[in-house]
């Protein structure tokens, strides 16, 4: 956590929990403009590694979040033009969940990409698990825990895991998780792979975990640690 976000007041409790909500900010912006789930997963990830450098104080989450996905629809060329963004972030603004007091216009978003292009270094490469997933799936003759597992892959977004792991043992996690859910013994495969089985359960664990913190999350706790941000 950057040291002006800790001065306002800011848990990592609380970083965890933006970060989250945004991510889950930019997949309903995505449906609304139509783009793959790949760009979704650039956008988070550009989000992510923003704030391993800049702090939320500065750089305000609720613009990061939708210029996240503007930069990520060009550098997955499928890209959305600036102003249709913002008008789906406007009409996002008439639904209670994510009406989050902010005004953005275009001149908001083309001013935020430059920011956080300085702050990713332009490099703007992102390895993602879905390719190793299938590859691993089809190797383990296990395709039909494709849905699964990949759903799995969708929900690793919301932590900081791209940040920490290779995607391929990202993806090894997910099958493991869906091999042990849909009773499929994998032993013998993970054997032959040769990889460390202690980072695989860890990273497992870590998604688990998630999902047993990260129930219902109520709206007002959000905006209550939004607020601690003083961000108008």
């Amino acid at each position: 956590m950057h040291a002006l976000d800790r001065e306002r007041g800011l848990t990592l409790e609380d970083f965890k929990l933006i970060k989250m909500q945004m991510a889950n900010y930019i997949w309903k912006l995505a449906l609304s403009v139509k783009v793959r789930q790949r760009v979704v997963a650039t956008a988070v990830t550009y989000m992510r590694r923003a704030y391993t450098r800049k702090s939320m104080t500065e750089y305000d989450p609720r613009l990061v979040a939708p210029t996240c996905l503007y930069l990520a629809s060009k550098a997955e060329e499928s890209t959305v033009q600036a102003r249709l963004l913002v008008f789906y972030i406007k009409k996002l603004y008439t639904d209670e969940k994510y009406r989050y007091e902010i005004k953005v216009e275009i001149k908001d978003i083309l001013e935020m990409e430059m920011k956080i292009l300085e702050a990713l270094d332009y490099y703007l490469v992102v390895y993602h698990p879905y390719r190793s997933l299938s590859q691993l799936l089809q190797d383990a003759n296990m395709t039909d825990l494709t849905h699964l597992s990949w759903g799995l892959v969708n929900d690793t977004y919301k932590m900081d895991l791209i940040l920490i792991y290779p995607p391929y043992m990202i993806a090894l996690a997910c099958i493991h998780i869906a091999s042990v859910l849909k009773e499929k013994d994998s032993t013998a495969w993970f054997e032959e792979l040769r990889v460390d089985m202690n980072v695989v359960k860890n990273i497992s664990m870590e998604i688990l975990d998630f999902y047993d913190s990260q129930k219902m999350i109520p709206e007002e706790r959000v905006n209550a640690v939004l607020n601690k941000l003083a961000l108008k």
